[in-house]
Order: structure tokens, then sequence, then C-alpha cells
């Protein structure tokens, strides 16, 4: 398959239009002496609280009737399942949702929420992958892949649309942009979007440390894999194994590389969100903040940074701003 083009970037955010949540850009209260300007995307303030109901929806807008009617499958650790859920749930179609067993809570809560049945499996020995295509080979259901899909992307991409939209209303260009990364479809929908308005725009996506094969695949200009038997990381929804084969490519022509952040910078990213903006993030949603606020973003004038979700437990919260 195909990248998704800027042209349908744009379509899919026409068809997100009055559906999906256009959200803050946010001109953060705290100064960062190597930036004269920051903003935060507040992905946060999306339907399910997080990025990915805008792929969601325009990819399960765009099955004909009978496959609607057959329903759909899914993988996610949560943000995405959720996204799943919530649209099958708008449209009337069933749905069925494969997370990991160690999932947060609050995520299997909330997806649940909408009506999906839900499997969970472990993590270290068992394949999400081979368990969404079991169900969609008995059941006839589709599946609807978290990242590695023109129109995921596309609609991941319309982040970058609005970004582009209101710094232009601002006349204001953005040098850097830090993009949360794990298969790759949001920071690959967004730097197609964004360059395509700031060709001259730095954008860097940010991974937990050792957890980082996209900053590996960068480097070495084919695609690396995590090793399953790594520690785990706070950041749940950035823990993929390897990147797309739609979406490698496109952070090859459009990410200058990788950035990676430790667990107790993204706690701090996490504190200072919420005591200088009053934004509760997830741990994931925080990591390119977490560049941030830790020190390896290069300085520039204007930065944004796509802070991609809030579904955060309770006690992961608690512990994070008590830090």
């Amino acid at each position: 398959m195909l990248p998704p083009t800027i042209a349908e970037i744009k379509e899919a955010k026409k068809l997100l239009s009055g559906i999906a949540n256009t959200t803050p850009l946010i001109k953060t209260r705290s100064v960062y002496p190597d930036f004269a300007q920051v903003f935060i995307k507040s992905e946060i303030n999306q339907k399910t609280r997080s990025f990915k109901f805008r792929g969601a929806y325009n990819k399960i807008n765009s099955l004909n009737k009978n496959e609607k009617k057959a329903g759909v499958t899914a993988y996610s650790s949560g943000n995405h399942g959720q996204a799943v859920a919530c649209v099958a749930n708008l449209m009337n179609i069933d749905a069925v949702i494969v997370m990991p067993n160690d999932a947060p809570k609050i995520k299997l809560l909330a997806t649940k929420s909408f009506g999906a049945e839900i499997i969970t499996y472990d993590r270290s020995s068992e394949s999400r992958e081979d368990i969404a295509r079991t169900i969609s080979k008995k059941r006839g259901m589709t599946i609807i892949p978290p990242f590695d899909d023109p129109m995921i992307i596309a609609g991941q991409g319309t982040i970058g649309l609005e970004i582009s939209e209101e710094l232009t209303s601002k006349h204001l260009q953005p040098d850097v942009l830090a993009v949360p990364a794990s298969g790759g479809g949001l920071a690959s929908g967004c730097a197609i979007a964004i360059k395509d308005q700031f060709p001259d725009c730095r954008i860097f996506c940010v991974e937990p440390e050792n957890f980082n094969d996209i900053s590996r695949s960068l480097v070495s200009g084919r695609k690396c894999t995590n090793s399953t038997d790594k520690e785990y990381s706070i950041c749940d929804a950035l823990l993929n194994p390897t990147s797309g084969e739609i979406t490698f490519p496109i952070m090859q022509k459009f990410i200058e590389r990788g950035l990676t952040v430790s667990d107790n910078a993204v706690r701090e990213a996490m504190k200072i969100a919420w005591e200088t903006e009053q934004i509760m993030l997830e741990p994931s949603g925080a990591a390119a903040l977490a560049a941030l606020t830790s020190g390896v973003i290069p300085s520039s004038n204007v930065a944004v940074i796509v802070c991609s979700g809030g579904n955060v437990d309770k006690q992961t919260f608690q512990d994070a701003i008590k830090s």
C-alpha cells in the first residue's frame, strides 16, 4: 500500500469535521530558556482522550456496507482499542478488541464501556496480530490496524493540519515538532502534513529508552526491532516491537532523528504538565514533553509538542505528580 498524500489527509480532515474535536494548541505557561515559544497540541481533548479516534474513524468509515455488517477487530495496548470501540459504537458495528493483560485498567474499562468484546493476551508469549487474524478469519471481521494503514495515517495527519493552520493564523512558523512514536502512524501522518506547509521544520520522534527501535532504524537505514525481553516501561502505548512497512519510509523521508526519554523524565513531564498547564497526561502522551523538559530537543524559536493522550490510571498519575 502507498502512503497517504497531503490531499488524502485534507480529505480526512473534511470527513472528521463536526465528528472529531479540533484540539487546542496551547502556549505553555512555563518558560524554557532554549525556546522563545512552546506550544502543546493537547490530544487529551479528543474523543476517547487520545489522537487515535481520528485514524479509527477515517478507516472504519471507508469500509463498505458488508464489511461494516460483519464487524471489526483491532489489537491495541488501549488507546487504539478504545477508539475503534467508540467508532464502532457510533456506527452500530460489532467490535472485538485484543488487548494485553497488563493494559491499564482505565483503558480496559473504557473500551468495554463502548460495548466491545475484549480478548486479552500475554505480551511476552502471544502475538496480538495472530489472535486478530484468527478472529478475522473465523468471524469475517475487518482488522483495523493501529498504525500501518494509509487511512489510519491520514486520520492522524489531521493533527498536523490543525497545527499548521493555527500557527499560520498566528503568523508563526514551527522550527521544531516533537511527536511520541511507537508504530509511527502519528509521527508519519503529522510529518507529511507539517512538511507540506513548513518544509524547514525539524521533526523528531520520541520513544522510551530501551524501546527505541525507530531511533535505531533511522540511524541504520533499516527497520530494527525491540527485544521482547527488555524491561517494561511506564509508556505502555509506546512498546510496539517495530515500526510499519508504510510508516518507516515516511519517517525516513521527513523525520530528522529519534529522541529517547527515561521513565523518570516522563513522570517529571507529567508533573509539569499538571502543575503548570492543568493537563492530565498518560505516560505515553507525555513522552514528547519529556524530551523538552529533560533538554534533549535542540533549542529553537517555536517548538510544538504533541501530547497524544490522557488515559492514565489514578495511581500511576498520583505517583508521577508526587515524584
